[in-house]
Order: structure tokens, then sequence, then C-alpha cells
């Protein structure tokens, strides 16, 4: 795929300048390169290919002498369990954590995923018949590290002082069901209540001028809105979704009541995938998505922490695919039988029967719910309007509640 020049104010491919800010775009381009090449076997969660990426991302930070920011050094280890849903073995991978400290009480926190799915034995690829097959997966979500990267040099090497810290963060088990995140969120190496919000990247090496660039979680705190409309532009259209959850990691944050973004440039018919491959990434248009992201931080480096709103957010259910919705956000890493609630969408049927986070729901009607599986397929079975008991477990007590959809 051809580059796309997107911008006007740019020296050359290697440099763009926009409000005195420097993002270059030969090191994006070097950081996917080789994030993306068929030496790491798609970065499959635990695997040898992504501990090549996990040294390759460490190296980064350690050259731009960011602090290790994880329980040793760089990294934060934790289990995870491999297959669709955490249905397989038990496996180790890493969150990769470095720190720019500029002795500011605040924090921002700036992620994205650096796994994928490797040879496509996880059962996660949309190729017919993806076994033994790299996919690499340059925009998923190697468009992402390079821009944790890049923005860490940055911020590491301009001379100025914000006032803010930032975290740099690359997880790892996100394919899988955001494992790494939500490691990180219940056992954070930084205090919660320094964060003052957190951006992700995940997939934002695609953009399209006519589709612009999607960022949700513009209603977890009341200055997004304004400020991406005020920011949004001809070179680089933004589209809002208010929403603070979705299936990527910067949910685990906004579950922390901490106020969240994610920048993403569109699906396309490589997503999941062998086909997504260095070949195919806008450079040029992910140095947009960098410098947007440069000007929402410099436009709110003198203001005080941003306050946190809970958004009236989908479900990370495939409700479309059903007439009724529930209204909560699954886990995916619990391991109790059941369907552990990770977060209860306002306004739905859930938190309107009183379900809450933390809740194991049980049974629906007369359907035992063991796993995601059964609680996808119970919802294929009921109507609009249909009112239904529901068995939650709630610190270890069984609760009867009435869930109406």
């Amino acid at each position: 795929m051809r580059l796309i020049l997107l911008f006007t104010a740019c020296l050359s491919l290697s440099t763009c300048i926009v409000f005195g800010q420097s993002i270059d775009a030969k090191k994006i381009k070097a950081h996917i390169t080789y994030l993306a090449s068929d030496e790491l076997e798609g970065r499959g969660t635990g695997t040898e290919g992504e501990r090549k990426a996990n040294a390759y991302i460490e190296k980064q930070f350690r050259a731009l002498k960011l602090e290790p920011k994880g329980t040793q050094g760089y990294d934060q280890p934790f289990e995870f369990k491999r297959g669709a849903h955490g249905t397989g073995e038990t496996g180790t991978a890493e969150n990769i954590i470095g720190f720019l400290n500029n002795g500011a009480e605040h924090t921002i926190i700036i992620g994205a995923h650096y796994d994928h799915l490797g040879l496509g034995h996880d059962n996660n690829s949309l190729d017919a018949n993806p076994k033994g097959k790299i996919h690499n997966g340059a925009d998923d979500n190697a468009s992402g590290v390079a821009g944790v990267l890049e923005l860490a040099r940055y911020f590491s090497s301009n001379k100025k002082k914000e006032g803010y810290n930032f975290l740099f963060i690359c997880f790892s088990g996100e394919e899988l069901g955001l494992y790494g995140s939500k490691y990180f969120t219940e056992h954070p190496t930084l205090d919660p209540a320094k964060a003052n919000y957190m951006f992700n990247m995940d997939m934002i090496g695609r953009l399209e001028p006519a589709k612009g660039l999607f960022v949700s979680g513009s209603g977890t705190s009341p200055v997004w809105e304004p400020l991406l409309k005020r920011l949004s532009s001809a070179e680089l259209p933004i589209k809002t979704d208010s929403s603070g959850t979705g299936p990527s990691d910067h949910t685990s944050f906004y579950l922390k009541d901490i106020p969240v973004l994610h920048f993403f440039t569109g699906s396309h018919s490589d997503y999941h995938k062998p086909g997504d491959d260095v070949e195919k990434i806008n450079i040029g248009g992910e140095v947009l998505v960098l410098n947007l992201i440069f000007n929402i931080i410099e436009e709110l480096d003198a203001q005080p922490k941003l306050a946190f709103l809970k958004t009236k957010s989908k479900s990370m259910g495939s409700a479309r695919a059903f007439k009724v919705t529930m209204g909560v956000m699954p886990s995916y890493t619990a391991n109790e039988e059941g369907l552990l609630v990770d977060g209860v969408t306002e306004g739905k049927p859930a938190q309107k029967a009183g379900i809450e986070a933390g809740d194991l729901i049980i049974q629906m009607g007369d359907i035992p719910i063991k796993d995601i599986s059964n609680y996808m397929d119970a919802l294929g079975k009921f109507e609009k309007g249909q009112t239904i008991p529901v068995k939650v477990k709630r610190k270890g007590e069984v609760k009867l509640l009435s869930v109406t959809f």
C-alpha cells in the first residue's frame, strides 16, 4: 500500500513539525518493521517471538533512560491462560513499564499492547486456515507500540519538563483478554490516585483520510469532547465515541475510574489475518495521530488533574448479534466457574437489576452459566421485554435478581 501524504507541514518523510514538536517517521517505521518481522513469528503471548519484542522494547526504554517501573526491572510478569477466553494451558508473560520522572504529583499513562496472534494457534485468527501462518500484526499492534516508543523518545528528549510525569506501558496478553492491563491495574506499580489519564493506542497504522481517526472514551472526562472537536481538522478528522469500555486495554483503566482515550484508525480486511504487514502501514498517517496526542497533552499541561466521568458505555459482549443485552463487561481472566462481571453499564438491564462489578453470574433463567460461552448462548434465547431470574454469587453469597431486557 502506498503511503498517503496527509499533512503539509512536513520537511521530509523523516520529520513532521507541528506546533514546534518533532515526531520522527523513520523511527516509527523502523520500530514497526522489526516488531512485525517474520523473525518474531507474530509475537504470540508468552512465546519466544514475544520475548524478542520484549527485549527490543526494553532496549529502547533503557536508551531513553526511563526508570524501570516493573516488579523485575522494566518487566511485570503475570500468568495467563492460552486459547480463546482463557480455556487453555497456563503461561507467563510480561508487561514492560518505563517511567519518566518530571518530579510532578500526577502522571500521564501512555500504553499499547505488544502481543499478537503468533502462528494462529489460539483460535483468534480470522484466516480460514490460520495454524502455522505468521500473523505479523503490523497494525495490530506494532503500530501502537511504535507510538509508545516515539512519544517516550520525544518527551524524554524535548528539553522541556512537562507538568506531569509519564508512565509508558507495553502490555502483553491483550489478544487473549486484556490480561496485562488488567493485571497492572490490579497490581499497580504507581499509585492509581496519582494517575491523571490514560491514552491507549491500538491499531493506529492504517489511517484513511475519508474515514479519519476514531477516538473512544471521550465521555470519561468533561474536557475530552470540546478539546477533540477543536483539534479535529481536514487533515485529521476525528470521530468520537463516549464509551470508556471496549475490546482494548483502556478498558482496564476506565474500570478503575481513570479518564481514558483510545486511538484507532479503523479495521480493515487484514485484521487478525497473516496479511497485516508493514508494507501496508501509513507512516505519514501515524505521524499525524502522534502529533494529535502530543497536542492534547500540551494543551492540558497547565491544567489540574482531570475529573473522571462514568459513561453509558457499550458492553464487551457481541450485543449486536442478539435481540437483548445485559450491559456487563465480562472478565476474560477469571478462573471461577461462571461469568465474572468486571464492569456494569449504567442504565442497562444488569445495572437496573442490581448486578455489580465483582458479581459472578452463575445462572440466567434456567440456563447454568459456567463460562462466557454459556453466557453468550444464553443471550440468544431471550427476547426484549422479557424478565428472567438471574443468580449471582457475591462475596460467597448467592443472590437471586430479576433482570428485564
